[in-house]
């Protein structure tokens, strides 16, 4: 098959190491951070934020995390040219999707006298999925994953190897990013850059994916 969406994704790996000498360019890193911005979620509720580690100390920082687990990733945080930081929020409230409401009057997308019946309406699929204590966790981590998807095949259409880490301590992450997070947590994070020719093994390998009659049935 030769659609430019199915050569995406051929092309798409899992990046085993990278070369810390080559940066991604400020121009692609500003697509890329508009592409997370415009990710789908669930009523549109966007119950996430994205931490990009730039910086030498944002990589000092997130290095440190790994002090205790997972060290097979550790590397990825200094030599990668970036890492994001996928965090979701545990307690998404009414009040919180009203700015994600309010967004939508403001575009035009929704129109004003639609507010009330979306802001109640629309919320009650967060409050299916919210427990006494008000903990919607997994909701919304279900969410950011979405975001990770929809950034992984930015990614590949540019070019960039990444790496995807649910391989790391997120309660450390949380105690040193604390700040940044403001409750939000980060359960995983996305390595980007570009691979260490000759040392990347995993780079150039065939893809081995389940036959499609295993995973798709067409009523």
């Amino acid at each position: 098959m030769t659609h430019p969406i199915i050569a995406d994704l051929n092309s798409r790996y899992t990046a085993k190491k990278y070369d810390a000498t080559k940066r991604i360019s400020a121009e692609d890193m500003d697509v890329i951070k508009e592409a997370i911005r415009l990710s789908a979620s669930s009523i549109n509720s966007q119950p996430w934020k994205f931490i990009v580690l730039e910086s030498q100390e944002a990589k000092e920082r997130f290095h440190g995390t790994f002090a205790n687990m997972f060290e097979f990733n550790q590397p990825h945080a200094k030599e990668a040219s970036h890492t994001i930081l996928f965090a979701h929020n545990p307690n998404y409230t009414k009040d919180q999707y009203r700015k994600v409401v309010d967004a939508e009057v403001t575009s035009g997308h929704l129109p004003a006298e639609r507010y009330n019946d979306m802001l109640d309406g629309a919320f009650g699929f967060v409050e299916l999925n919210t427990n006494e204590a008000g903990f919607n966790g997994n909701w919304t981590k279900a969410q950011s994953y979405i975001a990770l998807g929809n950034t992984l095949h930015t990614l590949a259409r540019m070019g960039i190897a990444s790496t995807s880490m649910e391989g790391v301590d997120s309660a450390l992450i949380g105690e040193e990013f604390k700040d940044e997070l403001d409750g939000y947590v980060c359960d995983f994070a996305l390595a980007l850059g570009y691979h260490k020719d000759g040392e990347d093994y995993n780079h150039g390998l065939p893809k081995a994916r389940l036959p499609m009659e295993d995973v798709i049935t067409t009523l």
